[in-house]
């Protein structure tokens, strides 16, 4: 599969959600790539408790069920074999000893601002095809980032604004809530079954 037929999105999933499928899905078929590339971590550098209440093989069975859903989605579960912290460039990096040539990455515009705290953030902008979604409303200011990184501003595709997160998610568990509709009803169903979520603090 060719660096132009895929686009990566890294994330800890947890657990996978609509939103993450419908904004992915969205940008993959307005920018005519293939297939979607899901890439759960490990261990998220810069979310530390995004494991909390699933463990990385319970968040990765739940990215191939929602996968089941829709032949868009495609799950490697690299980052969770490697173990450890995830770090995007050495998941890029190895994507490209496999033979990509140029591995495209997906990342909502909230987590631009992150950037020059991920590791080798300068490698990482020459390594990778960054594709930034830019939500419905909301407004990036450039001046916040170093100038090396405003080129980054022809990367900008526009994602419809999905109002789900795991959080909420884990909250509705949590208090014994319906999740229908806000996940794919295999992940739900998982969930239920796993038990996972009912005792997160």
């Amino acid at each position: 599969m060719s660096s132009s037929q895929q686009i990566c999105l890294g994330g800890s999933f947890n657990p996978i959600h609509y939103g993450h499928l419908i904004t992915a899905k969205a940008v993959a078929q307005t920018l005519a790539y293939e297939h979607v590339l899901l890439i759960p971590a490990w261990v998220s550098p810069l979310k530390q408790t995004a494991s909390a209440g699933a463990s990385a093989e319970d968040r990765c069975h739940m990215c191939r069920l929602a996968a089941e859903e829709d032949s868009l989605f495609v799950v490697d579960d690299l980052e969770i074999q490697r173990g450890g912290a995830s770090y995007t460039i050495d998941t890029v990096q190895e994507l490209k000893r496999r033979g990509i040539p140029q591995v495209h990455w997906l990342i909502g515009a909230d987590q631009l601002m992150d950037l020059p705290r991920w590791k080798d953030p300068q490698l990482l902008l020459r390594e990778v095809r960054f594709v930034i979604m830019r939500r419905p409303g909301s407004e990036i200011d450039w001046t916040k980032l170093p100038p090396e990184y405003r080129f980054l501003q022809e990367c900008l595709v526009d994602a419809p604004l999905v109002d789900i997160s795991g959080t909420d998610i884990r909250r509705r568990v949590k208090a014994g809530e319906s999740i229908d509709g806000l996940t794919p009803p295999k992940v739900a169903s998982y969930i239920q079954t796993r038990g996972l979520y009912r005792s997160i603090t």
